[in-house]
């Protein structure tokens, strides 16, 4: 039977208990985004470093690519990482391009404004999604919109656009799509939420200023840099637990970006990965 995501989610937050540190992994001069692939490698990317890195869950470097440039495998400013069985997709910001990889870093393709009408092109993306059937999702940061193309580069709409109404973007900092290709957009201090046509369907208010969003699985990640919450969107009222990492004040280590996955907490900083156990 297949999962529905459930829409349905309280405002309310919890402390989160139980939870304790495992480890920290990772090396890094300026982290700027990170994805975990089912199979459970992690990628991340380092923007001092203009540089895509895979580590294992024990944190050795597997691979890496990039280096500053505009040539294949290089990067300016690679803002944003999604990771799938076999593809890497990294929003390479200042080279207005997505560059594709396979799960070794091996260079494959760029997506780019090229073959596109200026109306259906983006700009200075930071942020990217693919849907389970395929459908890219760009966060056009230069329009305050999300772009959605189909597996072939073709434009298919805008989401967030200034004819969206109540549901237009005004501020839009990340977006997640969740496993039934809903979009999930940070905008200022809210989540806006679209269905895969582009129609608004929910705004969720926030009691912080969250920086960044995550979707692993069914867990709904959102971050500031300093504070986490996270919750379960399989379950039918869905409440944000939250998570405040002592390792990141101690160390004054701010926090990127965090991601749910097989039961721990995954906390991006920009120096490293701090793990956390739920039991």
């Amino acid at each position: 039977m297949k999962l529905t995501i459930s829409l349905f989610i309280l405002l309310s937050t919890s402390l989160l208990l139980g939870q304790h540190f495992e480890k920290s992994i990772g090396d890094f001069n300026s982290a700027g985004s990170f994805s975990i692939s089912p199979t459970g490698a992690i990628f991340v990317t380092d923007l001092e470093k203009n540089e895509l890195i895979k580590l294992n869950q024990n944190g050795k470097v597997i691979a890496f690519v990039g280096g500053f440039g505009w040539d294949n495998s290089s990067f300016d400013n690679p803002i944003g990482v999604y990771a799938n069985t076999l593809r890497i997709y990294v929003a390479d910001k200042n080279n207005n391009r997505i560059q594709i990889f396979d799960k070794y870093l091996n260079y494959l393709s760029s997506f780019s404004n090229e073959k596109l009408e200026d109306d259906e092109s983006f700009a200075y993306p930071n942020g990217f999604g693919i849907s389970n059937q395929g459908d890219y999702f760009i966060l056009d940061s230069d329009n305050n919109r999300v772009l959605k193309y189909n597996l072939n580069g073709e434009f298919l709409i805008k989401i967030g656009d200034t004819d969206a109404g109540q549901y237009s973007l005004s501020n839009p900092k990340a977006l997640a799509i969740s496993p039934d290709g809903k979009v999930f957009v940070i905008n200022n201090n809210q989540i806006f939420v679209y269905d895969q046509y582009g129609t608004g369907l929910l705004k969720i208010n926030t009691k912080f200023s969250p920086s960044n969003i995550n979707i692993t699985s069914y867990y709904l990640t959102i971050n500031s840099d300093s504070l986490i919450e996270f919750t379960d969107l399989s379950k039918p009222a869905a409440k944000f637990n939250k998570f405040v990492p002592e390792e990141t004040f101690s160390t004054k280590n701010k926090i990127v970006e965090a991601s749910v996955f097989q039961n721990k907490i995954y906390v991006l900083t920009q120096k490293n990965i701090l793990i956390y156990s739920l039991n």
